[in-house]
């Protein structure tokens, strides 16, 4: 399992008895219409372990799978939601990541926010679920779908291999900032290999090293020269990865921001980010949000969705600060 921290808004329910909270789901969803109000307080309430525990004892009292009872009761985002909050980590991950690849197109900033954010043993975890789940090689998939630098650059964040010491080379750092402004603002067109190799290689420390280098040798942030040297789903890799470095909680709530400003909601977004981080780092990317737009993510998921979603999402969000 991935490494839940302790900066999340869903934390353990104390008192908890899964044979309780079982019999609740089922007379909750027992008869015409769903009691929504139940589920929420119980969904939104646990951990995931505790929510594992749930299942189990739902399997063993009412001889079905709690998953599909709900997918067969409930609906539309609010189904999506409490399906995300059913699934370990990995598991989701690898779901959503499947969701983004099958069909007509791809949504690859699924597979950006996803791959750019993870640690080295969270991608191994994911790589192992898909593969069990799908029985298919996530690293296929993504080939299969993508192309060029982007998919490079997908290929080389699935490989794991992110250096995660927290040494810093001083005279590698120099170079590593030379190589990436003589691989971009130094010349005409740009070697996106040179990029890959520093931002997809090194380790955190020594990156936020190299960016002051970089801001030294280039006059310019790391971020400013990647918008002007590439564009499209390119430019938004290194950027998620740069991002993510810098700062984690922030790139997670500038994408929460992004999805729900201007006209309409990137739902699958807002619900993936909600529901992969509340055991996580939600507290922190509440005070980033709120350090960076001025107004609480609260405030601004109350504004932009409706009914149980909306119920259920500031649940996860934990309060209005």
């Amino acid at each position: 399992m991935a490494a839940l921290g302790n900066r999340g808004t869903v934390t353990e329910a104390s008192g908890f008895k899964p044979e309780e909270d079982a019999q609740k789901i089922y007379g909750a969803m027992k008869g015409a219409g769903t009691n929504e109000a139940a589920l929420i307080e119980i969904f939104a309430h646990r951990t995931i372990a505790q929510r594992i525990k749930i299942k189990e004892a739902f399997k063993q009292s009412v001889g079905k799978e709690l998953l599909d009872c709900l997918k067969s009761e409930l609906t539309g985002n609010f189904e999506s939601v409490v399906v995300g909050l059913m699934m370990p980590g990995p598991v989701y991950d690898a779901y959503e990541l499947r969701n983004a690849i099958k069909g007509a197109g791809t949504e690859e900033a699924c597979l950006i926010d996803i791959l750019a954010s993870r640690t080295n043993s969270e991608v191994k975890e994911i790589i192992a679920t898909y593969k069990r789940v799908n029985d298919k090689s996530l690293e296929d998939d993504i080939c299969g779908d993508t192309s060029g630098m982007f998919q490079r650059v997908l290929v080389s964040l699935l490989s794991a291999g992110r250096d995660e010491s927290t040494k810093v080379d001083e005279a590698q750092a120099v170079q590593d900032a030379k190589d990436i402004f003589e691989a971009g603002e130094a010349r005409w067109g740009t070697d996106e290999v040179k990029f890959l190799t520093v931002l997809c290689v090194r380790n955190r420390n020594h990156l936020l090293r190299v960016f002051q280098e970089y801001q030294k040798v280039s006059g310019r942030d790391i971020e400013d020269s990647i918008k002007r040297e590439m564009s499209g789903s390119l430019e938004d890799a290194f950027l998620a990865i740069v991002k993510c470095i810098k700062n984690k909680p922030a790139f997670f709530a500038e994408r929460l921001y992004k999805s729900m400003k201007g006209l309409g909601t990137t739902d699958s977004v807002l619900i993936r980010i909600m529901v992969a981080r509340a055991e996580i780092d939600m507290l922190d990317i509440k005070a980033e949000f709120l350090k960076m737009y001025g107004k609480t993510l609260h405030s601004f998921i109350k504004g932009d969705t409706s009914g149980d979603y909306r119920k259920i999402l500031l649940e996860l969000c934990g309060g209005e600060k």
